[in-house]
């Protein structure tokens, strides 16, 4: 089922890069100054790699800077795995709905939702303080505050919302929110 999801998505994304997008009575197309993708993932981790894969080889077609495609890829894969182990708790019966948009200037926004029942994202321990430096979990939420240029959640926690700005420098000051 997952193969056949990804050669759906393959297709579209394929389209979707040459500059056409496909409207839904697929009778013309039309010149795109963005991509945008959805699709829906099992809740197995081994999803989470075909998968960021594929939305980096569409980034690579964009104006986006190496620096920012690393970060957007460590951050998705975080969001990704975070939705999949503690939002889901690994429930086969649950699914991740993703939501992937890239302009043409560089500018990247996903949307990563689970089935689960959220968290309190403020309540997150901080991984850098002396006390949390050894433990062996706890870092995603950090990592995807200090990589990407905006992030949300939403409906208690079971979205997370980030946005990478076109083709923003390491000269702009992040830090965690």
């Amino acid at each position: 089922m997952f193969e056949e999801m990804n050669a759906e998505c393959r297709l579209e994304a394929d389209d979707m890069i040459q500059g056409r997008v496909v409207p839904s009575d697929s009778r013309s197309l039309r010149p795109a100054s963005f991509v945008e993708l959805r699709t829906i993932l099992p809740s197995h981790i081994d999803a989470v790699s075909p998968l960021v894969d594929q939305l980096m080889r569409v980034i690579s077609r964009f104006n986006v800077t190496d620096e920012n495609s690393a970060d957007i890829e460590l951050a998705l894969r975080e969001a990704l795995v975070n939705a999949i182990v503690h939002g889901n708790q690994k429930d086969p019966r649950k699914r991740v709905y993703v939501n992937f948009r890239c302009t043409t200037d560089g500018e990247v926004s996903i949307a990563v939702e689970d089935e689960g029942n959220g968290f309190e994202h403020d309540e997150v321990p901080d991984p850098t303080s002396l006390d949390n430096r050894l433990r062996t979990h706890g870092r995603g939420i950090y990592l995807i505050r200090t990589l990407m240029d905006e992030v949300h959640f939403e409906q208690g926690g079971s979205v997370v919302l980030m946005r990478k700005r076109a083709n923003a420098g390491s000269d702009t000051m992040r830090k965690p929110q």
